[in-house]
């Protein structure tokens, strides 16, 4: 099994990593609750087959939730 071996910090974030890995996700193009990671960045819906590039241990990181508000604030002043 391949764990953080020292300290209950590495071991902690360890956890919160793996479980936000193993979690599934609301697929952006149909609704439903069945995103999975198939590999380093790479999610795939398993119900409509949509293949989505998002972070390494979660469909999406914090730097890609601001760009996303950023961009949609930038199309409502365009409007």
């Amino acid at each position: 099994m391949r764990t953080a071996r020292y300290g209950r910090k590495i071991r902690k974030l360890w956890e919160q990593a793996d479980d936000r890995r193993r979690k599934r996700y609301e697929c952006p193009k149909c609704g439903k609750r069945s995103v999975k990671r198939v590999s380093y960045a790479l999610w795939e819906c398993w119900s409509c087959g949509a293949k989505i590039a998002g972070a390494a241990y979660s469909l999406t990181s914090e730097a890609g939730e601001t760009a996303r508000r950023v961009l949609s604030e930038e199309n409502k002043k365009g409007e």
